[in-house]
C-alpha cells in the first residue's frame, strides 16, 4: 500500500491557508499544519500585538482550525530570517529612496526557502499555501505560476521570484476557487475563521506608518528633513526626510502649489524630494534587475509580454530584452504610472508569470 505524500500547510490563521489544509486532506494528503514564528518581541503581550498572518492570534486560529480538522500543528521559528530577509530589506530599501514590496521578499525567503527546507527534513513531500494562483508545467518543461481562478484575488504577482526548486515542491489549492466558495467551504466545515477578516497591513507594521517603524529602527541614522525641488533644482518647500515618500505620491505632502502635484523621484544622496506635474509621473521605459526567470529559462531576444510594475496594476503592454549582466530593459507601448524603484516588475505571457525582477 502506497504511503499518502505528505504536505506541510503554512497556516496564517486566516481562511484562505485553513481551507488550503481543508482541501489537501479530502484529496488523501497527510496534511500538516505550520504557523511562522515571525515576531521579533518574546514578550505575550507585545507578541499579541503584531497583527496580519503570523502573531499569537494567528496561532491560537491555526491551532483551532488544526484541530477542527484532525490534523497536528506546529509552530515554526523563523523570527531570524524574517529579521534579515524582510524586516531589515525593508529598511535598508527605504533608507536607499526605493519602495520595497516586503511580502515578496517574505514569500521568496521565509514562506519558501527557509519553510520548504525545514519541512523537507521533517518528511514532508510539498509544502502548500492559501495564495490565489495555480502552478502549471509548461510544455518547454518548467514550472511557472498561472492566474488564480479569479482576478481580484489574484496573487501571482507577489510569487514572481520563487525558484523551479520551489515551485516543483508547492501546491497551491485555493487557486482553483473564487473566494466567496472558500468561505462557504470554511463554514460547511465549520471552521471557526470562515468569516474572518482579510489582512490589509504589512504584518510587522499593523499601524501602517512606515517612516515612524523605520525611525524606530535607525535610531540616530533616521533620514533628516530636506528639499522637496523640481526637476531642474528649484526649491519648492522642505519635507520630513525621505522615508516619508514614495514616487507618484500625492497626498501628505503638504505643498501649497494650487494644483496637484506628485512625487516623481527620491534622490537619497542629496535628501531631496523631486516634484512634478502629473504628465511628470508616467515613463514608458524601465530597467530592473535581480532577475528570476520562472516561464522562461533566459531571454536570448526580445519579447513582447505584459508587465505589472505593482501589485494592483492591470498590466500594459511591452517588449523586454537583455540590457546587460542580470538586467532587463522594459519598454512600455503606452506610457504607465509610477515607475517605483524597490517595486517588482512581473512578465506575463497569457496568464502566466514568465519571470521578473526589482525596478532600478
Amino acid at each position: 500500500m502506497m504511503m499518502a505524500k505528505k504536505a506541510v500547510v503554512g497556516m496564517s490563521g486566516g481562511v484562505d491557508s485553513s481551507v488550503a489544509a481543508l482541501l489537501l486532506k479530502k484529496q488523501g494528503y497527510d496534511v500538516v499544519g505550520v504557523t511562522m514564528q515571525i515576531w521579533q518581541e518574546e514578550a505575550p503581550a507585545a507578541a499579541g500585538e503584531q497583527g496580519g498572518c503570523c502573531g499569537l492570534s494567528a496561532v491560537e486560529d491555526a491551532r483551532q482550525v488544526a484541530e477542527a480538522l484532525d490534523i497536528p500543528h506546529y509552530v515554526m521559528n523563523f523570527r531570524r530570517e524574517f529579521r534579515e530577509h524582510v524586516m531589515d530589506y525593508f529598511v535598508a530599501e527605504y533608507l536607499a529612496g526605493r519602495t520595497p514590496n516586503p511580502c515578496i521578499a517574505c514569500n521568496r525567503y521565509v514562506k519558501w526557502e527557509a519553510m520548504l527546507h525545514r519541512s523537507l527534513e521533517i518528511g514532508a513531500d510539498y509544502i502548500a499555501t492559501g495564495h490565489y494562483a495555480n502552478i502549471v508545467r509548461l510544455e518547454n518543461g518548467r514550472y511557472a505560476i498561472q492566474n488564480a481562478m479569479t482576478a481580484k484575488k489574484d496573487q501571482t504577482y507577489a510569487l514572481y521570484s520563487l525558484t523551479q526548486e520551489q515551485l516543483a515542491r508547492t501546491l497551491l489549492p485555493v487557486g482553483a476557487y473564487a473566494k466567496e466558495e472558500i468561505r462557504q467551504m470554511a463554514e460547511e466545515a465549520g471552521l471557526p475563521v470562515a468569516h474572518k477578516p482579510d489582512s490589509q497591513e504589512i504584518c510587522f507594521i499593523p499601524d501602517n506608518d512606515y517612516a515612524a517603524f523605520i525611525d524606530r529602527e535607525v535610531g540616530e541614522r533616521v533620514p533628516k528633513p530636506g528639499n522637496f525641488v523640481t526637476k531642474d533644482g528649484e526649491v519648492l518647500g522642505r519635507h520630513l526626510g525621505i522615508t516619508h515618500y514614495t514616487v507618484g505620491q500625492r497626498k501628505g505632502l503638504n505643498l501649497a502649489m494650487g494644483r496637484p502635484v506628485f512625487v516623481t523621484k527620491i534622490r537619497p544622496e542629496t535628501d531631496e524630494v523631486v516634484i512634478g506635474e502629473g504628465d511628470e509621473v508616467f515613463g514608458d521605459t524601465l530597467y530592473c534587475g535581480r532577475i528570476n526567470y520562472m516561464g522562461m529559462a533566459d531571454l536570448k531576444e526580445p519579447r513582447e509580454v505584459t508587465a505589472k510594475i505593482r501589485y494592483n496594476h492591470a498590466g500594459e503592454a511591452c517588449v523586454i530584452e537583455k540590457a546587460g549582466e542580470d538586467k532587463i530593459k522594459c519598454t512600455f507601448k503606452k506610457p504607465v504610472r509610477a515607475i517605483t524603484p524597490g517595486q517588482a516588475v512581473v512578465f506575463y505571457e497569457g496568464d502566466y508569470v514568465l519571470g521578473g525582477g526589482v525596478i532600478m
